[in-house]
């Protein structure tokens, strides 16, 4: 069998930016396992294991704009240091759940700390960034038709919640 849509495929993987340094990895013990056509891992990652098989090993460089998107500027912005009252030590690198101005919730994390303003970035943390991926395809099978109705995998026992 190999990798299609439909397909519950468990990979190991390690990332790595441009200098080589890594970035994030699967535990040895537990594989990274997703539902393969349905948006659960980027789409250069995913476009690249299309097809592939059980121990096929794949290394896949992914651009910006198949992976976390660039950076947007318009996801960047100020805020008064006043509306941070309340939540202790400001720190750069600290990250929140902050509410849009549409409505939305989304993480943000603090970039510069000023006298009177906090300088918040909304984008990914990878956003901008080429991506190495050194990936094993450890197992491959197909969905359940409820796994396909929600969209992800189930461990054994269901996903815990109601759809």
């Amino acid at each position: 069998m190999t990798i299609a849509d439909k397909s519950v495929v468990g990979i190991q993987y390690t990332l790595k930016d441009d200098s080589g340094k890594e970035i994030d990895s699967s535990s040895k013990e537990e594989p990274l396992v997703y539902l393969h056509g349905c948006g659960n891992i980027i789409p250069g990652l995913e476009e690249a294991l299309l097809g592939k098989d059980i121990d096929d090993k794949v290394n896949v460089t992914v651009a910006p704009e198949k992976g976390y998107g660039e950076k947007q500027e318009e996801m960047m912005g100020k805020v008064p240091i006043n509306a941070f009252e309340g939540m202790g030590e400001l720190i750069v690198g600290m990250r929140f759940d902050a509410e849009g101005a549409d409505g939305h919730r989304q993480m943000v994390v603090i970039e510069e700390i000023g006298e009177e303003e906090v300088t918040i970035n909304g984008n990914h943390p990878l956003a901008g960034e080429t991506l190495h991926f050194d990936v094993t395809i450890e197992s491959i099978r197909a969905a359940t038709e409820e796994e396909l109705s929600h969209g992800h995998v189930h461990a054994s026992g269901g996903c815990g919640h109601n759809h």
